[in-house]
């Protein structure tokens, strides 16, 4: 079984969490329709991904058929 040699300060004890914090969500405006978005994702209101020259459409949303249903 492992038996630590030394005591671990506080310091480097701290040193060693400083990346464990857990962060917020990035949220980005897209540049097609305005809507928020997380970055580096598609936007789910346009199907849009991208900024600029380099924005492209990845998903087609399709419109819901609206008409008469004849039984």
């Amino acid at each position: 079984m492992g038996v630590p040699k030394s005591k671990i300060t506080r310091s480097k004890r701290g040193l060693r969490r400083a990346h464990d914090s857990i962060l917020s969500s990035q949220y980005g405006e897209c540049s097609n329709c305005g809507e928020l978005k997380l970055s580096h994702n598609v936007c789910g209101a346009c199907g849009y991904y991208g900024s600029g020259n380099k924005q492209r459409r990845v998903i087609n949303k399709v419109e819901p058929e609206v008409g008469d249903d004849e039984d």
